[in-house]
């Protein structure tokens, strides 16, 4: 299995690949090249970007690009599937807690100061948005703006590993803990993926025998800062516009489309335990294992059948 390593949409990227290595080698080449243009038409940090554009155009019909138009749809139809747990029309909020800034800058500047004003912002939610699918135009409501971060870099994740499987007979592109598998490795028919300790990173809790498909991990662990005397992470519950209380620390779904795994993952991270069963019935072929606050490891129905291995103190139990 040949690898591939760098850092873009503020995450490691890495993609793995079996067959021939000089077409292995060029479709590397390809999908940095597709990273880099996705993530600067789909990031909020940059005035340049189209998602940019389409905010600042809130209120009028905007001409999308046919890429931008499949992840707004998508977003549509998630949030809808996950009864608004899921909103991208989180910006304002976001920025109100101080992730105004990519991850990269809050950790290399530290403490981020309290807003001016300060006060939650809910979710907008989508009621408003129109998508014209003759001609790509969106229209956005003035109070609506965007933030595509968790459903775009899921679904580049999968249009990538789309692209390298065109080079290789094998696949698989981590973005993040967003992963789309193609193929199965030579002499195996499942992918092994490690589970991460949230509370120990690089420490694996169990390891995980996962077929082509999806897999997205949502944790509140990973993207943490202090604003003034308040720890924030970037998991927003889109009813207080606040960082979610959860009993979960991580929540991992597999799917069969990256944009849905990743966009459960977070929807069921924000539900906790109690929500999560009634959650996850909204869509069949979505399978759920997460750890809970003191460590432990939960799974809904057939969750065991992908678990290989489990640390002895995190045997998982059914939700």
């Amino acid at each position: 299995m040949e690898t591939d390593r760098f850092r873009a949409m503020n995450t490691e990227i890495v993609l793995a690949a079996e067959g021939d290595s000089r077409r292995i080698s060029q479709g590397f080449g390809r999908v940095r090249q597709f990273i880099a243009e996705e993530e600067a038409r789909f990031t909020r940090f940059s005035d340049a970007s189209e998602l940019s554009a389409l905010n600042r155009a809130a209120g009028s019909w905007f001409q999308a690009s046919s890429e931008m138009f499949e992840v707004i749809r998508i977003a549509r139809d998630l949030h809808e599937q996950t009864g608004g747990l899921f909103d991208p029309a989180l910006l304002d909020a976001l920025r109100s807690i101080g992730y105004d800034r990519s991850m990269d800058e809050i950790r290399k500047f530290g403490n981020v100061p309290p807003s001016a004003g300060f006060f939650p912002r809910p979710g907008a939610g989508l009621r408003g948005l129109l998508l014209d699918d003759r001609t790509c135009r969106v229209w956005l409501p003035e109070s609506v703006r965007l933030d595509l971060g968790g459903v775009a870099k899921g679904w580049i994740a999968q249009k990538a590993a789309e692209n390298l499987a065109d080079f290789s007979q094998a696949c698989t592109v981590n973005a993040g803990g967003d992963l789309f598998l193609i193929g199965s490795p030579r002499g195996d028919g499942t992918w092994r993926i490690g589970l991460e300790n949230p509370l120990e990173p690089g420490q694996d809790l169990a390891v995980l025998r996962v077929p082509d498909g999806a897999v997205a991990t949502s944790s509140i662990t990973r993207r943490r800062w202090m604003q003034g005397d308040q720890a924030r992470h970037h998991i927003l519950d889109p009813r207080t516009g606040l960082p979610a209380r959860t009993d979960w620390l991580s929540v991992t779904v597999l799917a069969p489309q990256a944009a849905t795994a990743e966009a459960f993952a977070k929807a069921c991270l924000i539900a906790g335990t109690q929500s999560a069963t009634l959650l996850l019935s909204r869509l069949p072929g979505i399978t759920l294992i997460g750890v809970r606050n003191d460590g432990t490891l939960w799974g809904s129905d057939h969750s065991k059948d992908f678990i290989e291995h489990a640390n002895a103190n995190a045997q998982p139990v059914a939700l």
